[in-house]
């Protein structure tokens, strides 16, 4: 017997023809593509454009005063000061290095910035890091105390007072104390060492005979470059603009840093000429002086951070960003 089974005929959908222009996902990509040909060159003019500007606006500014230090300050007041220096003259240097207590100023300047930041950093870098420490019995309350000074001041008075009770008047200590620990750095050293100090690694030093001074020396500070030169660059700072606790602690000029000695040196040009050379001649010469002094002792007092800081520039950028992110 054979078996039979029906044929089934069934119809075949026609090809559909390609279409050249492709299909609307293929449209879409292209019309991206093209867009972002054009959006990649308007955004990198735009960016450069930007920063071009950005830095046109702080550079100016630092120029403008180079040259005006240069500058006789009537052609500044009449606005002919623009790129180059109008009445070129040197008077105002001049008369800031025939003072002589301008040296003995930088000198005092670079010793009280000297010693005023190893002091902090050293101290910071140690407090920070026994606080980081999860086994340090009561650094909840100990840090508890630090943030209490950041709302709560004594007051001139009262600090004026701890000065004078320890004996520190008048000397280096009542200039570089007083202000030797900013609680805020003491917290982004803080997190630095919670977030890049794991506590295997303090466990595998143990474990290999290390005290918790050798770790901290040979492990620990090697790793935390970039907030060493952060605290470095900071307190450099910091300690070569402060002026106000030596005028506050300091009786000796001899002692005073070079701010204080640039701030004395302007108030006095305008109504003797500096160096003891007598009384000016007018008050129109006494303001023509004090320009000029002015302009020269900005100059002065920024070249040596002009000098130092570019070169921490990027250990800067680093160490804030790796102390100032909690994970």
């Amino acid at each position: 017997m054979t078996n039979t089974f029906p044929i089934v005929k069934t119809s075949l959908p026609a090809e559909t023809p390609v279409s050249t222009q492709g299909g609307p996902q293929q449209q879409q990509a292209k019309r991206g593509r093209k867009r972002d040909r054009f959006a990649d060159p308007l955004f990198n003019t735009v960016a450069i454009g930007t920063l071009l500007l950005a830095i046109l606006v702080i550079i100016y500014p630092m120029y403008f005063i180079v040259i005006a230090s240069f500058s006789e300050p009537s052609e500044i007041l009449n606005g002919n000061v623009w790129l180059w220096p109008a009445g070129f003259t040197i008077e105002g240097y001049t008369r800031i290095f025939s003072d002589s207590t301008i040296l003995q100023g930088f000198a005092n300047s670079i010793l009280y910035t000297t010693v005023g930041t190893a002091i902090s950093v050293a101290t910071i870098l140690c407090a920070a890091y026994a606080l980081s420490r999860k086994d340090l019995y009561g650094r909840t309350f100990f840090m508890l105390l630090f943030i209490i000074t950041m709302f709560i001041d004594g007051g001139l008075i009262a600090r004026y007072l701890v000065v004078r009770d320890l004996g520190m008047l008048d000397s280096i200590w009542a200039v570089v104390l007083p202000g030797a620990v900013g609680v805020w750095n003491l917290i982004i050293a803080r997190a630095f060492f919670e977030n890049n100090v794991p506590g295997e690694l303090r466990d595998a030093a143990q474990m290999d005979g290390a005290s918790d001074f050798r770790f901290f020396f040979s492990v620990v500070l090697p790793l935390s470059k970039p907030l060493i030169f952060l605290m470095i660059m900071i307190h450099l700072v910091a300690n070569w603009n402060a002026f106000f606790d030596a005028l506050i602690f300091l009786n000796d000029e001899n002692k005073y840093p070079l701010q204080l000695v640039l701030r004395n040196v302007l108030i006095q040009s305008e109504v003797t000429a500096a160096g003891g050379a007598g009384a000016l001649d007018s008050y129109a010469a006494a303001q023509r002086l004090g320009e000029l002094i002015k302009y020269g002792m900005i100059v002065l007092s920024t070249i040596p951070l002009l000098i130092v800081l570019p070169f921490m520039q990027k250990h800067f950028t680093k160490g804030a960003l790796l102390g100032a992110v909690k994970s």
